[in-house]
């Protein structure tokens, strides 16, 4: 059977090397942890339809290789995004420390409309945590992001991101800030029926007195 939906959106997890963002794609489809995760070559795709208020929303997910030797390869997958994890690692300051060479990327290649939320990884290795959760929200709250720490071990806040990242979407979308027609917007009309509306919506609009 075919999945219907309401809207897709396109979606990108960037960030270093060995951040777990593999990890937390592997989790977020499958609901569990992925014990072989060698890193990414260039770059992996998965999908999942979920619901985000009422609407059903298809997330179609780029996970990119974080090894700066595959830069130029992402790089290409960044266009038409409409929303991005950005991931870091709690117990790594040098991933953290990457952080604005990713989000610039992000804001340059993909749109600077785009959605971001900030993923700090490994919250279940608390004893080795090099970055404090005040300092990253410091970061977020100035760049302009929402932020939440994971496990991609427990699936603590897995789900939560990405439907965080979806519900902001969508609220772009109600206010007419985020127009799903424009290209390169990376959404899409699931269902013809949304657009349907819209058109009849217009012929109502009465354009002479009869």
């Amino acid at each position: 059977m075919s999945e219907t939906y309401d809207f897709l959106f396109k979606f990108l997890v960037i960030g270093s090397a060995g951040t777990g963002k593999s990890c937390i794609l592997h989790q977020f489809i499958e609901n569990k942890f992925k014990q072989d995760s060698n890193h990414t070559i260039g770059v992996e795709f998965g999908s999942k339809v979920v619901n985000v208020g009422g609407k059903s929303v298809k997330l179609q997910i780029w996970d990119t290789a974080g090894q700066e030797r595959f830069r130029s390869v992402t790089r290409s997958y960044y266009r038409g995004a409409a929303g991005a994890l950005l991931v870091y690692d709690i117990t790594s300051r040098e991933t953290y420390n990457a952080l604005t060479n990713w989000l610039t990327d992000a804001r340059t290649l993909a749109s600077p409309n785009i959605v971001i939320i900030l993923v700090g990884n490994k919250k279940d290795l608390e004893a080795e945590r090099e970055v404090t959760f005040l300092e990253a929200s410091r970061f977020a709250q100035e760049n302009e992001l929402m932020f939440l720490e994971t496990s991609a071990l427990t699936g603590e806040n897995v789900e939560e991101t990405f439907l965080k990242c979806a519900r902001q979407i969508l609220t772009k979308i109600e206010s007419g800030d985020l127009d799903p027609e424009r290209m390169g917007s990376g959404i899409q009309y699931g269902d013809n029926s949304l657009r349907r509306m819209r058109g009849n919506q217009d012929k109502k609009s009465p354009n002479c007195s009869c």
